[in-house]
């Protein structure tokens, strides 16, 4: 069979999305190749001085990082699926907007609440997207009954996993995350549309 007239071609469709990836997967290499090093020095966040200026870079670079490779594949997945849709609906510069809300406001609260954890990984920025990805089509006066019930299964699930479960999974990041993808949804014009007139 021939191929159609113009033949197919690789587009870079989500810039933001990709580059986020890839920065996690250069952070993912080193820190196998650093046997850790790297990414306890560049890519977790945890409570160290405020002398030091990598610890307000590691508010924001925490995301990037990822404790192993199932960590780093479960996070990724989610984000090439979710993320490209978001960067096409709000364009690259509300989305990498959002992403960056989430690393501070998830770096932030580890970093008062929790002295002895460091947190790594962008799980936070996955629940952003999930939430923000349920009311991408938000009209004046309504809440879309998808928003509702993601909030109720993911954010619900994690609030019981927190006073249930004790894992090494941040349930709060995940909780965090998912009120800033909200808060976005809600607050963004992009989002908003306005129901037609009788």
């Amino acid at each position: 069979m021939s191929a159609p007239s113009g033949g197919l071609r690789v587009t870079l469709n989500s810039p933001v999305v990709l580059g986020f990836v890839g920065l996690c997967t250069v952070a993912l290499v080193l820190g196998y190749v650093t046997g850790g090093a790297s990414t306890y020095a560049l890519f977790a966040t945890y409570h160290s001085s405020l002398l030091d200026p990598l610890t307000y870079v590691r508010l924001f670079t925490h995301v990037l990082g990822h404790s192993s490779l199932e960590h780093y594949v479960g996070n990724m997945a989610y984000i090439l699926l979710v993320g490209p849709l978001l960067e096409e609906k709000y364009g690259s510069r509300v989305l990498l907007q959002v992403m960056l809300a989430t690393a501070f406001a998830c770096g932030i609260v580890n970093y008062v609440l929790f002295w002895n954890q460091a947190l790594l990984g962008a799980s936070g920025i996955v629940f952003a997207f999930i939430l923000l990805s349920s009311i991408t089509q938000l009209k004046e006066g309504e809440i879309p009954l998808t928003f509702i019930l993601v909030a109720v299964i993911y954010l619900g699930q994690q609030v019981l996993q927190g006073v249930f479960v004790s894992d090494n999974v941040s349930n709060l990041s995940h909780i965090i995350g998912g009120v800033v993808g909200a808060g976005a949804g809600f607050a963004l014009p992009h989002g908003r549309q306005t129901s037609p007139q009788p």
